[in-house]
């Protein structure tokens, strides 16, 4: 377990010291506060990963002790201890960021249980941004390397996009990286803490794209032993990256017009059409103009996809960028590399 640390503020020597004992035992470090202002003046110091905090105290009660808390850390967990509060004090505690309250007197195993699984709840909030940070390092503006006048006009309208739900187009030859545009707009977009799923439409046949992207129910056809939620619930609240959209089927079209559309998928083998939240955007290397004079990609499903166009340009039209680029790829090998 690691090493926790937990601030006790009472002003009660007796429930200090027995506090202090009780959690000594269970691993965790601890530091005390006989009232609010020590509180804020130790979270000042050092912020703990927990702090239990008593209501009704001299100097400074627990509430203004949390209010000023919060203004430090948002994310330092706080459960209320009270002997004298009622259920008004211990919400008006919860609206103001208290994760939890316990009465006075608590019963020993109950606190251990609370506090296990505030710190519990704390590491899984730590390890989401721990990801959600990484992405967005991978995705972000800074990972699109060009400071041609080209790519700055992408990068303006990558920033004025990003904060809309409109579907993007992102057009460009194979290798150029449309899918870090994509990745810049989902992670700089209101949607940032949700998925960011992305599909090969290329590299998966037509039968397993469908219910790869819209799910399937069990028993929906040989082989279906249990139910699939597809990618686009799968996503739902986020972004999807539909990756060569061009070389979907005349069928999966279809399917995808109706959610574009509908703002709803029909799973395979289900009955009722599941409602989505889902920003759309698609990429090709693709003439999707010629493909539609040839049939073989719908007018109205282009006219869907393409509300925002983002045309990226090969290497050979911004020259300019060779420099930048190589030394963007001698830093990353040499990290790598060691």
């Amino acid at each position: 377990m690691p090493a926790y640390e937990i601030l006790v503020v009472d002003d009660e020597l007796g429930i200090r010291n027995l506090l202090k004992t009780v959690l000594k035992a269970e691993g965790y470090t601890v530091r005390t506060a006989e009232n609010g202002q020590e509180a804020v003046e130790a979270v000042r110091e050092s912020l703990p990963d927990l702090i239990l905090c008593d209501i009704k105290m001299p100097v400074k009660d627990g509430i203004e002790a949390l209010k000023e808390i919060r203004e430090i850390s948002d994310d330092v967990l706080v459960v209320m201890l009270t002997a004298h509060g009622t259920i008004d004090t211990a919400v008006q505690a919860m609206k103001l960021g208290a994760r939890d309250y316990l009465r006075k007197p608590f019963d020993v195993e109950e606190l251990k249980v609370k506090i296990r699984r505030e710190l519990d709840h704390a590491d899984l909030r730590r390890t989401t941004r721990h990801y959600q940070e990484e992405a967005g390092l991978k995705y972000g503006l800074d990972r699109i390397v060009g400071q041609d006048p080209k790519m700055a006009a992408i990068y303006d309208l990558i920033r004025t996009v990003a904060p809309t739900r409109s579907t993007v187009l992102i057009r460009g030859e194979s290798g150029t990286g449309k899918e870090l545009i994509a990745g810049a707009i989902h992670y700089l977009s209101p949607r940032r803490n949700k998925p960011f799923v992305k599909v090969n439409c290329a590299a998966i046949s037509e039968d397993l794209l469908e219910s790869e992207l819209f799910g399937h129910e069990k028993g929906a056809f040989t082989g279906a032993i249990r139910s699939n939620e597809g990618k686009f619930v799968m996503a739902d609240g986020g972004s999807i990256l539909l990756d060569e959209v061009s070389e979907m089927s005349a069928k999966l079209q279809a399917k995808l017009l109706r959610v574009l559309q509908e703002r709803e998928v029909d799973k395979v083998g289900g009955r009722e059409p599941v409602k989505v939240d889902v920003r759309m955007m698609a990429t090709t290397n693709r003439n999707l103009e010629e493909y539609i004079k040839r049939g073989d990609f719908r007018e109205d499903l282009f006219y869907r996809l393409n509300v925002v166009a983002i045309e990226f340009p090969p290497l050979r039209e911004r020259k300019s960028d060779i420099p930048m680029l190589v030394n963007h790829f001698i830093d990353k090998y040499n990290k790598e590399m060691n």
